[in-house]
């Protein structure tokens, strides 16, 4: 088994001069700013654009779907482009690279779509004994129905949604059910859930040598009030929250668990490239509790992915040229084996 520092990659110097990529992002093509809907996305965008330049590849940008109703004359596809203003978009992009038959980074569009679903995410936990908080699923036009289970606090929010978009805190179920209304009317399906309050953690998953699953250390949000739910505005940083409060899980035994969890999950998503495992933990009680899992989510050098990396020595530059020298070698499109790189 290969020892993870062992897990870099760099593409071979005949491969950069040849493969030609397009970079697909709402904000592609600008200067790097914030942006006044999508906040720091703008920002992770010309981050990722300039890490891919700087690793020397050729790169074409596009920031709508447009360039791919005919087949881009590239051979491979960097599509940052999940938000696409409706409901299931971040499929869209995967769906028609697979129909203009161009490979792409990411993750089959049938994998981003359960992924994207948080409910058919927990699941698949529940079947692989990984448990999970009470949740129920209020699809738009389902028959109506009542409450599966109790609990004191309820969490609402777009089943489909990123960084805390539409989410509603409630006490109970008329409360919530008033809510999930406003959100049909919006065009989106409803989970609600049990608030489970105390700490998020992740376990960020990427692509590396050998072609296997490459679990990064789990890296632990600790937030000042482990009782509020971060809003859309301070992900996004629309608001001044300074950098997420992340450390790295020291404790072995829940290391341990975590990595056991999402090995039990990775057989039903994989292959994938790059991809986050959430969890809910209590230190108190030591409960751990399945959240969702994030296929093709925030490479930014701030966020989750890149910072665990940079635990061991895995700078932001050479992550995503690993990830990306691991979605050209499956699909088939590298000449020359991929140069290992220790970190």
């Amino acid at each position: 088994m290969l020892n993870p520092i062992d897990r870099c990659m760099r593409i071979s110097p005949a491969d950069k001069a040849r493969l030609r990529l397009l970079f697909l992002a709402k904000h592609a093509c600008k200067g790097g700013g914030v942006d006044s809907v999508d906040g720091n996305h703008a920002v992770y965008h010309h981050e990722m654009r300039s890490t891919l330049e700087a690793i020397g590849l050729h790169v074409a940008v596009a920031d709508s779907y447009d360039a791919l109703f005919d087949k881009p004359d590239v051979d491979f596809v960097v599509t940052l482009l999940n938000r696409g203003g409706f409901q299931n978009s971040e499929m869209l992009a995967p769906l028609l690279l697979s129909w203009r038959g161009v490979p792409f980074l990411g993750a089959s569009p049938i994998l981003r779509g359960v992924s994207d679903d948080k409910y058919l995410s927990k699941l698949i936990a529940r079947a692989h004994g990984v448990p999970t908080m009470p949740a129920r699923i209020l699809r738009r036009g389902a028959m109506p129905a009542g409450p599966e289970f109790q609990a004191e606090r309820l969490v609402v929010k777009p089943n489909a949604s990123s960084a805390s978009w539409g989410l509603a805190m409630v006490d109970s179920w008329a409360e919530a059910h008033a809510h999930a209304d406003h959100l049909h009317g919006l065009g989106h399906d409803v989970l609600v859930e049990a608030w489970a309050p105390l700490l998020d953690v992740a376990v960020p998953v990427v692509g590396g040598s050998g072609g296997q699953p490459w679990i990064l250390p789990p890296m632990l949000y600790v937030p000042a009030d482990p009782h509020r739910e971060r809003s859309y505005e301070e992900k996004r940083g629309l608001i001044d929250a300074g950098d997420d409060p992340l450390i790295l899980v020291e404790d072995h035994d829940l290391r341990t668990r975590l990595e056991d969890m999402t090995r039990r999950l990775l057989p039903e998503l994989w292959p994938f490239d790059y991809g986050r495992f959430e969890y809910r933990y209590d230190p108190a009680s030591g409960e751990l509790l399945f959240m969702e899992v994030n296929l093709s989510c925030n490479l930014w050098s701030k966020k989750t992915i890149s910072r665990s990396a940079a635990s061991i020595g895995v700078d932001h530059q050479s992550l995503v040229e690993t990830i990306v020298a691991h979605s050209l070698a499956r699909h088939g499109l590298l000449t020359e084996m991929p140069v290992l790189e220790a970190a």
